[in-house]
């Protein structure tokens, strides 16, 4: 294993295996995979005079960026696009073609077990190996089980026996390094973290890190951090981990002052002013493509020594059964209920519904066909499957989902939804899994 370097560190040449020694000179780059990460670090690294090769089996996604048009919204990322693709420093196409630098940023959703689902991490490395040449540096950006990044060399180093390519403890020289770098940005911010957070780059060697350093230093001003592959892969999945674990302790919370007829905005908002104490807000449950899976990931890994992940997964996956349990309960009282559901992403103001909590919640409650559902989502222009075929669902502007309603459940706490008239909620049974409409209570002695 790579032992850490300080931050900044560096070591003398000479004590450097030869394979350090390598030219890390990056002109073209090679992103496998333009997804909500492939394809901000592409442009980034275009925009900084590197020759962009962008790889991803979507015909659509190809054609968009290649007309300098991103296919989700991101502030920055339209302009830092176009300008990459009009200077001809970006180019999407289906296939990998030879490059300095390899950096796939492919999913990793886990199977209906749980267990992780690396296939298309496999199916990457199936499409660069043609193209390998001795000189080259891979990184793999997906966040990742501990042992992917092994088990990716490994891969390649079948395809191409005619590369030596590393294995964790053995010091080169290496043809090829291979390192783990994890992506840290927020959707909504992607441009600017991309640039401004530190990396943790993990390397198979020491060697393969302060090669894949030379990628991210062509436009990082956060600090790199150099430690081992497996370090990295893990220090990704702990970072999601713990927010998880914060989150299902404020979400337990919601369900315990259920129980006990109390109002859990205000019992947190009270908590937190102790000076030590910094409770999070509850939610509808935790969606996204990090903190809903990558718990899964070190449970995986370690089954009997993660209690506290995996029960915190179970209270964050049971969320969105207790809010349809509430909304159901209110329905039951009315013959034909309509219902607005207000929000279906997986976080408030982004357009994204992977693992959404409120998406699950909407599909739920569609299944009774006795029940009309309005559903106002602002950052979305049509339903997403499955409620475009459901014949009781409906999409529709915010106040007029909420005039028509009996019952408004408030998913997603969109910055548009806070300016609904509170006369026109006091009207209708609120269900908020946001605390969108809850008061901040006035503090006196």
């Amino acid at each position: 294993m790579v032992e850490p370097l300080a931050e900044g560190g560096s070591v003398p040449e000479a004590d450097f295996p030869a394979d350090c020694r390598m030219d890390h000179t990056v002109n073209t780059v090679c992103v496998v995979g333009l997804g909500y990460i492939g394809l901000p670090t592409a442009a980034t690294l275009a925009s900084r005079g590197i020759e962009v090769i962008g790889v991803d089996i979507n015909p659509q996604i190809v054609a968009a960026v290649n007309d300098g048009k991103p296919y989700f919204p991101e502030p920055d990322l339209d302009m830092l696009l176009r300008a990459a693709t009009t200077l001809g420093k970006l180019r999407a196409t289906a296939r990998p073609e030879p490059a300095d630098a390899f950096v796939i940023a492919v999913p990793t959703p886990f199977n209906d077990d749980r267990s992780p689902n690396l296939t298309f991490i496999d199916a990457a490395a199936d499409a660069i190996s043609p193209v390998l040449a001795a000189g080259n540096v891979v990184i793999l950006e997906s966040t990742s089980p501990v042992g992917t990044t092994a088990r990716l060399s490994k891969r390649l180093a079948r395809q191409r026996p005619d590369l030596r390519l590393p294995e964790e403890g053995e010091n080169g020289p290496f043809d090829v390094h291979i390192a783990h770098c994890p992506e840290r940005v927020l959707p909504g911010h992607m441009v600017r973290e991309l640039i401004e957070n530190d990396r943790i780059i993990g390397g198979l060697s020491e060697a393969c890190a302060e090669h894949a350093e030379a990628v991210y230093s062509i436009f990082l001003r956060g600090t790199a951090f150099r430690t081992g592959a497996a370090t990295a892969e893990l220090v990704k999945l702990v970072e999601n981990a713990y927010r998880d674990v914060n989150i299902a302790f404020a979400n337990e919370l919601s369900t315990i002052c259920d129980q006990l007829g109390l109002n859990v905005w205000q019992v947190i908002e009270l908590a937190n002013r102790h000076p030590r104490v910094s409770i999070l807000q509850p939610g509808a449950g935790v969606g996204g493509h990090c903190i809903a899976v990558d718990p899964w990931f070190i449970v995986a890994s370690a089954p009997e020594q993660t209690r506290l992940i995996r029960a915190a997964r179970e209270v964050n996956d049971a969320k969105p059964k207790f809010i349809v349990s509430q909304i159901r309960e209110r329905a039951d009282r009315l013959k034909h209920p309509v219902i607005a559901c207000l929000g279906l992403t997986y976080k408030p103001d982004v357009d994204d519904v992977r693992e959404s909590p409120a998406l699950d919640i909407v599909v739920e409650l569609a299944c009774d066909p006795d029940t009309r559902l309005l559903v106002a989502e602002p950052n979305l222009r049509a339903l997403p499957p499955p409620l475009d075929e459901r014949a009781n669902v409906t999409m529709c502007d915010t106040l007029a989902a909420v005039r028509e309603a009996d019952i408004v459940a408030i998913l997603v706490a969109h910055s548009r939804f806070r300016r609904i008239p509170q006369e026109e909620l006091m009207r209708r049974m609120v269900i908020d899994a946001t605390g969108l409409t809850h008061r901040s209570v006035s503090m006196t002695r």
